[in-house]
């Protein structure tokens, strides 16, 4: 009997089957290999992050540097000899007004009342010419102003000869 010989179609085909096969089980492998490779090299990547992470977390804080409070010497002028110009920053008609008001109430002199350079200001504050800081002081505890510093923004010549500056704020 005779055996018919295959065609070229029959040769072909275990070839790609066997390939397929043979690339199945080497993705498999591969799967393996990364999960057991995840498995063993997790645990001491995890330990040195958690150390990074508590080392940073459990740092010693270091203390701010405190701001600088100047010291201020007791008030020179009487409250009546500081001359004042109070100036509204909020653009609400009258503030500057009343609170010149309020303010000759305990005694200062009142040089002018008028509107800051811009309104905006959200907070009321206290601004003094070199060597009035004292009176400024306690021109802001008398008005419970909590902001003093020196002029920012205004020149002497601005003040019209006043010591310290009221700046109303909303």
């Amino acid at each position: 009997m005779e055996h018919p010989i295959p065609g070229p179609e029959a040769l072909v085909r275990p070839w790609r089957t066997a390939t397929l096969v043979a690339s199945g089980v080497a993705a498999i492998e591969l799967a393996v290999l990364v999960v057991v490779g995840v498995g063993l090299l997790a645990k001491p990547v995890a330990n040195e992050v958690r150390q990074a992470a508590e080392a940073r977390v459990f740092a010693p804080i270091k203390a701010a540097p405190q701001p600088k409070v100047e010291q201020v010497a007791a008030p020179k002028l009487a409250r009546g000899d500081v001359k004042v110009l109070v100036l509204n920053g909020t653009g609400r008609t009258g503030a500057a007004a009343a609170e010149a008001a309020r303010l000759q109430a305990r005694g200062y002199t009142i040089g002018a009342v008028g509107n800051a350079p811009k309104t905006g200001y959200t907070r009321s504050l206290v601004m003094y010419r070199k060597g009035f800081a004292a009176e400024a002081a306690r021109l802001a505890r008398d008005a419970t102003i909590r902001i003093v510093s020196p002029l920012d923004g205004l020149r002497p010549k601005q003040l019209q000869g006043a010591h310290v500056v009221v700046v109303i704020g909303a």
